[in-house]
């Protein structure tokens, strides 16, 4: 005797549809049903501590631009592509600038040469305060940037302003910590 298959639920392709019409219960189970897969590829790809930021940036950016699926490809396949190229961006953005964590994670140090974990730490110290002295919308972009790795437009989106603000507050506030840790 066998057991018919459960009812698998109605298709990504009819899921989309009713999230474009603004269902967004059908978003939420797109999500459920995709982001274990996704979570398991990036891992594998060499994602690290931040598969579960990847996971919410690829479908943050799946979703805005749903209209650019064109079916041509599994919704699974096209959201792992958006994965493996936030992975891409993630790791080009780690290799150009070092980060100084800004919360109570642990410093990674040269455990041969314990000078530099207190240089470190006094690093970590003087930045957080001087970020913390930056007028408010160059210290909010500042750390949109440098500490979630937003791009330009994502933040001028959050902070209702421009992207050509959000570069110029950036650089702004780059040159101001420079300054001040150059004391």
């Amino acid at each position: 005797m066998t057991v018919p298959d459960a009812d698998p639920g109605p298709s990504d392709a009819d899921l989309i549809a009713a999230w474009s019409r603004g269902d967004e219960g059908a978003a939420a189970v797109l999500v459920r049903r995709h982001a274990r897969a996704l979570a398991r590829f990036l891992g594998a790809a060499g994602a690290r501590d931040d598969v579960d930021d990847l996971v919410q940036e690829t479908f943050y950016r799946a979703f805005r631009r749903i209209d650019g699926f064109r079916g041509g490809s599994s919704f699974r396949t096209w959201l792992l592509t958006i994965g493996r190229n936030a992975l891409k961006d993630a790791k080009r953005r780690a290799r150009r600038r070092p980060v100084i964590p800004l919360d109570d994670r642990e410093v990674a140090v040269d455990a041969e040469a314990p000078h530099h974990e207190t240089v470190a730490r006094d690093a970590e110290a003087r930045l957080g305060d001087e970020v913390a002295k930056l007028p408010p919308m160059q210290r909010d972009v500042f750390l949109m940037r440098a500490q979630q790795g937003l791009g330009y437009e994502a933040i001028a989106e959050t902070l209702e302003t421009s992207v050509g603000a959000a570069r110029v507050h950036y650089h702004h506030a780059v040159k101001r910590l420079k300054e001040a840790l150059e004391r």
